[in-house]
């Protein structure tokens, strides 16, 4: 009889969806994992690659009729939705067809930056999200892991970094002064992999973090690294919540609007973590959450010097 933890995933072509499903297969623990795919998208590249890893795709529509739902996922003992963001409410008829199919432990798409209702709008919609697993009584784990290492990399005069710098990102919030927890991209598959087989995080959020740095601490570093000055927009207070203002406003008037709504969520997320400090192991736990850290002591992820040094050496790519 099999022991392995059968896992279902949606949204496994993404980045994080992706990260997940290499954390899995490498781990200690057998998973045995199935991907959701939309009926369109059953036999694209991406969906083809992860059927040459052993992955099952399988046709599923969130949204259609919920007995077909509950019958692909009965048997799971995990589902993991790293669903797109312009989709998150699609989790709710998800997370129905979940519990009447018996799932062990359902996680939602969260894998961001934690803070308080009323600071994210996206933040905002994952919490109600939550509280609609919650009144199901559906077993569930929350899953955060800061902002992504690579998306801090700043410019420089050379172009060395210019194959990782994302500009909106490449920002310098306030003073620059403000700890922000930091996870890498290819870690959080690893993390994930500990979390969702821990009876100790079932029912409860978990931040999993790798290291807490200034802005001003990622400069100084890659200037020792590199030899040269770190390049980013400096960003007041003033300016950021200006321009959330101004998206607010946008939206009000052209709710359907995504690049305004994309232009919300960054000023959001700056926000949060470059000006009011949200994203830190100490405000997590504030919020409830796990300290990874403290679960797992023995699990390290890639740290920002490691990064850098990669970034420069011209072995990393974009997460984009």
């Amino acid at each position: 009889m099999s022991t392995n933890v059968k896992v279902v995933i949606i949204g496994a072509t993404g980045n994080t969806g992706n990260s997940i499903v290499n954390g899995l297969l490498a781990s200690e623990t057998s998973f045995d994992i199935t991907a959701l795919s939309r009926p369109s998208s059953v036999d694209s590249e991406a969906n083809n690659a992860l059927k040459s890893r052993g992955i099952r795709v399988v046709a599923a529509d969130l949204t259609g009729p919920k007995e077909e739902l509950v019958k692909i996922l009965t048997g799971a003992d995990v589902v993991i939705s790293c669903i797109v963001f312009t989709s998150l409410n699609d989790q709710v008829p998800l997370a129905e067809a979940a519990k009447e199919a018996g799932v062990k432990r359902f996680v939602p798409c969260d894998f961001a930056t934690p803070a308080p209702r009323g600071v994210m709008t996206m933040r905002d919609q994952k919490d109600d999200i939550l509280a609609a697993v919650q009144r199901l009584y559906l077993p569930y784990t929350v899953i955060d892991v800061g902002w992504w290492s690579l998306q801090a990399v700043p410019a420089l005069a050379s172009g060395r970094t210019k194959h990782v710098v994302i500009k909106p990102v490449n920002v310098r919030p306030g003073n620059g002064a403000v700890p922000i927890a930091f996870t890498d991209l290819p870690d959080i598959g690893t993390y994930v992999a500990k979390i969702i087989v821990d009876p100790r995080t079932l029912n409860k959020k978990v931040f999993a973090y790798t290291e807490v740095l200034s802005t001003t601490q990622i400069d100084e570093l890659i200037e020792e690294l590199s030899g040269e000055k770190a390049i980013r927009q400096n960003l007041s207070e003033e300016t950021i919540r200006n321009a959330i203002s101004s998206a607010k406003s946008a939206l009000a008037d052209d709710p359907t609007n995504n690049s305004t709504r994309v232009n919300l969520l960054l000023n959001e997320y700056v926000n949060s973590w470059g000006l009011r400090g949200d994203n830190t192991p100490e405000s997590a736990r504030y919020l409830g959450y796990l300290d990874f850290q403290e679960l797992y002591p023995g699990v390290k992820g890639n740290t920002f010097r490691t990064i850098i040094t990669d970034v420069l050496e011209g072995k990393r790519k974009s997460n984009w």
